[in-house]
């Protein structure tokens, strides 16, 4: 099962504000007076002490609140840390790198809800984005292709937007001499995007065949986006399950900060650099 950890930081932050509270308000003033009730009676100081003395709920909620407010702000509203899990965004985003998302590109967001409070930006088309898929809660990054209102046909590896082919230029296979994958670069609007195919083998024929990825035509809806991963033929994307809804929006990947694949390897910093 799935965490959902923005909700459980959204119920840790409000619980324990909530509680700090109350003891501002309410439970500490108590407990003063009844300190003070017991100092006029000219009780022994430690049960002076005892009576002042916060519990262990009241103790760690006014430890942990603000910590976990910074935490909470922080991650809602200005940036967060994500680690890729697969390779559908290869070449450019490998297995284990570690990316931050900025959360303020396309609006200020409500947590966990996700609807727009105050508009700052909208997605562009070739801004890679984090979202969540439809009926998924977990976390997708992949690229923006598709606006809303947009008609996308992917056929034979042309991507074409509106009745116009997008600019491809094929930078051939690697390795030169057997390539066991292909690269192009694509001319979008907000990016060029260098995307992949990989090279199978046709379980007819047995020759070697490029995998281009589903194919089709979609229309993209109002308030939706469509996705594509730039290893095209290793990706699941809007071509496998439907338009994103703008709700569902995470926030723009800026930039590679480390790259650590696992805990038999170093991390590394040399990956680092800008997200295109």
């Amino acid at each position: 099962m799935d965490i959902d950890f923005p909700l459980i930081l959204m119920v840790l932050t409000l619980g324990t504000g909530a509680v700090a509270l109350i003891d501002r308000l309410w439970l500490g003033k108590r407990r003063k007076a009844a300190a003070e009730e017991l100092m006029t009676q000219g009780a022994h100081p430690e049960e002076v002490d005892k009576a002042e003395k916060e519990s262990f709920i009241v103790e760690q909620s006014k430890s942990f609140f603000p910590v976990l407010a910074i935490v909470f702000v922080l991650r809602s509203f200005v940036a967060e840390p994500f680690q890729i899990p697969s390779g559908s965004m290869e070449p450019g985003l490998q297995v284990g790198d570690f990316i931050l998302v900025s959360k303020f590109h396309y609006g200020l967001r409500a947590p966990v809800f996700g609807n727009t409070l105050i508009p700052t930006g909208e997605p562009q088309r070739g801004d890679v984005m984090v979202f969540f898929p439809p009926n998924d809660s977990r976390y997708f990054i992949k690229r923006v292709i598709g606006l809303p209102g947009d008609h996308i046909v992917y056929k034979n590896r042309q991507l074409t937007i509106n009745g116009e082919a997008v600019p491809t230029t094929e930078l051939g296979g690697e390795p030169a001499y057997r390539p066991l994958k292909y690269l192009a670069q694509e001319q979008l609007d907000a990016a060029d995007a260098t995307v992949k195919w990989v090279v199978g083998r046709s379980a007819i024929s047995g020759q070697p065949v490029i995998w281009a990825g589903p194919e089709g035509e979609w229309d993209v809806p109002q308030g939706h986006y469509f996705m594509m991963g730039d290893n095209r033929g290793n990706s699941s994307d809007s071509r496998v399950w439907g338009f994103v809804p703008e709700e569902n929006i995470v926030g723009k990947a800026v930039a590679v900060w480390m790259h650590w694949k696992d805990w038999g390897n170093i991390p590394s910093f040399s990956r680092n650099h800008w997200i295109n």
